[in-house]
């Protein structure tokens, strides 16, 4: 199930050149800078037309009918493949799972619904890309490449009816805010913009259902936080310095957020009254690289970070701060996605793998190599398989899409480990003793002996 990777493949030299970075970036519509635009060039590269996974039986169906999951065998071993879907209607940049249905956003004009690994339902929006999908109760927020948030509402009576609610912000906010001028700032040279809109891409959106509140990021520099109930923009946060690509909720009251301009931020959201307000807590790194890619553990005491040099960062949070944990090395290409659940974190990308990393306290193994895709795998969601769960073996149902306009659904299991992958795999760490100090910018500042030395994060 698995292909056997060789050490190249395996291991991300930390110093890649930037002809690697480059090409990386242009092939797969890394954002890095936020007056750039995705040009549609790119599709023809990623099409994968006369690959094997095109040409196979489970690319038959026509974008236009119901088409079923393709299922394996069902003597599986504990980590593989379940199930794939292909479909020529577009490459897949977003999905959402929640209980028994699975959203998937493209850059067609569809948002598909899966039930029981055959469609389910579909709704249309006007945009083209679907750049994120987030799921609270019976409302599914979605982020677009137009700059605009939609909002649609699942029928009660009909699991299977979506319609439009509304889109953020809403007209009669915008009305409102557009009648002051001090609402206006200046999002490019000599072009203004309402605060309360976003002016590029929206990129990633997150819940924190505790608050009622979403966070969206966008290519336009900036966060977001709108209040779930009346759909008000009650904070714009000037974040990064170039495209903001990802923005995870804790719920601890800290945000965190990763751009183009090589660095995280961790934001502390306070309560002042009827509003909110984020400040800056700690910058945990700045390098020269993107960031592409963010993904928290559920209590909040460990965050993940994927660059554009193939590499996985991780920081972890005591009672004071944020402390730098190591690096997972895994990939050759850009990491595009992250998803953590129970005791494992889930990296996909460009390489066109997911590897699949156990955490036992700080120290990470790399139990399995998901392999076949095509194309770079852009997005993840991740459930618990509660069906077959054991307390002492969780077992999860992963859902990857790509750029090779696929779908893939694998079962893992938090106990299965390969052994082809265990060596070739890598975590390197740094602890930091009682006499570092973690500097604003992601440095390490130590002292021995009256001399000092800095080592970046």
């Amino acid at each position: 199930m698995f292909a056997e990777a060789d050490n190249n493949m395996m291991h991300s030299d930390p110093n890649l050149s930037s002809t690697m970075t480059d090409q990386t970036e242009d092939e797969y519509g890394l954002r890095n800078s936020s007056a750039s635009a995705v040009g549609t060039g790119m599709y023809g590269r990623m099409s994968c037309e006369g690959s094997p996974v095109m040409m196979s039986p489970w690319n038959q169906a026509s974008p236009f009918t119901q088409t079923e999951w393709s299922n394996v065998d069902e003597n599986l071993p504990q980590n593989g493949l379940i199930g794939s879907l292909v479909r020529e209607e577009g490459h897949i940049y977003s999905l959402a799972a929640t209980k028994d249905l699975l959203y998937t956003g493209s850059d067609s004009k569809n948002i598909r619904v899966w039930k029981n690994l055959k469609e389910f339902s579909a709704f249309k929006c006007n945009s083209g890309l679907v750049k994120a999908i987030v799921i609270s109760g019976e409302k599914i927020f979605t982020g677009h490449q137009d700059g605009k948030i939609r909002v649609w509402k699942v029928s009660p009576k009909n699991q299977s009816s979506h319609k439009r609610s509304g889109t953020l912000p809403t007209l009669k906010d915008i009305f409102k805010a557009s009648l002051k001028p001090s609402n206006y700032v200046e999002v490019k040279k000599n072009r203004t913009a309402l605060w309360i809109k976003h002016a590029d891409a929206v990129s990633c959106l997150s819940l924190n259902e505790e608050q009622g509140l979403l966070y969206s990021a966008s290519w336009d520099r900036t966060i977001k936080v709108w209040r779930i109930s009346d759909s008000k923009c009650l904070e714009s946060i000037p974040a990064h310095d170039d495209a903001v690509n990802s923005v995870v909720s804790t719920t601890e009251a800290i945000v965190f957020s990763g751009s183009a301009d090589g660095t995280v931020k961790a934001w502390k959201r306070e309560q002042q009254g009827k509003h909110t307000k984020h400040t800056l807590m700690q910058t945990l790194t700045k390098q020269e690289t993107a960031i592409t890619a963010l993904a928290v553990n559920k209590n909040g005491t460990a965050v993940y970070f994927g660059s554009s040099d193939g590499l996985v960062n991780f920081w972890e949070r005591d009672e004071k701060q944020l402390n730098y944990g190591g690096v997972l090395k895994g990939h050759k290409l850009a990491v595009l996605c992250l998803e953590v659940a129970g005791g494992l974190v889930f990296s996909g990308s460009a390489d066109k793998t997911i590897c699949v990393w156990k955490r036992d306290g700080n120290i990470h193994t790399c139990l399995s190599v998901l392999t076949g895709h095509t194309g770079p795998v852009k997005c993840l969601a991740v459930e618990e398989n509660l069906e077959v769960s054991e307390q002492k073996d969780h077992k999860w149902i992963v859902y990857s899409g790509s750029l090779d306009k696929s779908v893939k659904v694998w079962g893992v299991s938090e106990s299965f480990i390969d052994m082809n992958n265990m060596g070739t795999m890598q975590q390197e760490q740094h602890v930091i003793s009682h006499s570092e100090v973690v500097m604003s910018d992601g440095s390490f500042s130590s002292s021995t002996g009256g001399a000092s030395s800095h080592q970046r994060g």
